[in-house]
């Protein structure tokens, strides 16, 4: 007896596809470990000794070849040197008064290294509508891309692109330049305190689209990742960026919240609550009712909905919302990014894992004043990987982190491929409500 025929996606697959770069790399802080102690000195201090015991002539030939190797590799590379230098002669209470500028940013360089954020993997994307919507007509839209980049180590960053897209759905990004740059940390909270909100501004000169957000905090340590953004409206035209992602210490996990009006500058704030404790939180962009509200899965293995007063304390267990239906699900489901409110409801892209441990993207409908009233979900996969997609650094997986609604009836939904690349489908919203059951 032949097999049924695969019910067709109701996405229309877009030709542009984003991929992992090992070209694409950024100065950052390079930590020497200490010596045992035992030693007679740590190697901070031994490497900082060092430097300062140079004569200046040989100062001046060793600042020259790293300037060589790496002065047109980075934007504003001695400017990267010279702050390093401040930073470490500050932890060290070092005079560098006397000091020339070659010495300087010679013992800056020593604690800088080249980090390839996104060799490994690029993957997990959200978009949303950008805060600037200047000089867009006729329906067109300028949006944020977020992208989770995985580099050395596989530690997780945030990068970004922008672009716009029409109301047919046909989009561009704009380019990216040659040079990345990393957010800096701006607040004066404690550096040690695990529940602290961290601040980072993006460099002045540098576009959003090279930016690099990367682990700041011991709890980030290993990752930031799967951030999932949205729009959201407090009223009276006050919108502010949100997004929930998982920061990943290499030993355990918690949800975050990243905050942002102009992203320019984010706060990075620890979600309080025992729900926090869990990962893929996905948030209501606006109030249901007088009640902030979320997406998660607290059981690893189904859907609830939860509820707080407050943006960053989530203590409710939730309510059970979905549970594995169809067999491309069984294992697990989940959200795969902030819900978007459509006339019919609130509407939801999820994930199932299904037989040898398949992703596959479908979507529901939740009522618009009660969202624990799940009004329909696709019985078929939306989106599978398929051929070439299912290979990868993590085979036979599609996922998403959110998607964005494009004129009054499209839905623009970017998407990771085996986690080694990013693509894009359109739909119409009529063709996704019409395979929920």
């Amino acid at each position: 007896m032949p097999l049924p025929a695969s019910p067709v996606s109701p996405l229309r697959i877009l030709d542009l596809r984003l991929h992992a770069d090992p070209s694409r790399t950024v100065l950052r802080p390079f930590h020497l470990g200490w010596q045992a102690t035992s030693a007679p000195e740590g190697r901070v201090l031994a490497l900082v000794r060092g430097v300062m015991d140079l004569p200046e002539e040989e100062i001046e030939h060793e600042y020259q070849a790293v300037l060589r190797d790496f002065g047109a590799r980075h934007w504003q590379t001695e400017h990267i040197f010279e702050a390093r230098y401040l930073e470490v002669a500050e932890s060290l209470h070092l005079d560098g008064s006397t000091l020339s500028d070659a010495r300087r940013r010679l013992l800056g360089a020593y604690f800088c290294h080249e980090y390839t954020y996104a060799a490994a993997a690029l993957m997990n994307p959200s978009i949303v509508p950008a805060p600037n919507q200047q000089g867009m007509d006729d329906g067109a839209v300028r949006f944020v891309l977020s992208l989770r980049a995985v580099g050395e180590g596989h530690i997780s960053s945030i990068a970004f692109r922008d672009g716009i897209v029409e109301t047919d759905g046909s989009f561009m990004l704009w380019p990216e330049s040659a040079f990345a740059t990393s957010v800096q940390r701006t607040d004066n909270n404690p550096r040690n305190d695990p529940d602290a909100t961290v601040t980072v501004q993006c460099n002045p000169e540098s576009s959003l689209s090279n930016t690099v957000i990367f682990p700041i905090t011991e709890q980030q340590a290993n990752g930031l990742e799967d951030l999932r953004l949205t729009r959201f409206d407090h009223g009276d035209g006050d919108f502010e960026w949100l997004g929930t992602y998982t920061a990943y210490s290499g030993r355990s996990i918690r949800s975050e919240l990243m905050r942002t009006r102009d992203f320019r500058s984010f706060d990075l704030t620890p979600i309080k609550g025992k729900a926090g404790r869990n990962k893929g939180m996905a948030l209501f962009p606006r109030k249901v009712g007088d009640q902030y509200c979320m997406l998660g899965r607290q059981d690893g293995k189904n859907l609830y909905l939860l509820r707080s007063d407050r943006l960053d304390t989530w203590d409710d267990d939730g309510v059970l919302l979905m549970e594995p239906k169809f067999p491309w699900e069984f294992i697990q489901i989940g959200n795969c990014g902030s819900p978007l409110l459509i006339p019919e409801g609130w509407l939801v892209i999820t994930h199932g894992v299904g037989p040898v441990r398949k992703y596959a993207l479908g979507c529901a409908l939740l009522d618009r004043d009660d969202p624990s009233r799940v009004l329909g979900r696709s019985a078929c996969p939306i989106l599978t990987a398929e051929n070439a997609d299912r290979a990868g650094y993590v085979p036979n997986v599609v996922y998403s982190c959110g998607g964005m609604l494009v004129g009054d009836d499209q839905l623009l939904l970017p998407y990771g491929i085996s986690d080694i690349a990013v693509g894009f489908g359109l739909a119409r919203l009529k063709d996704l409500l019409a395979t929920m059951v």
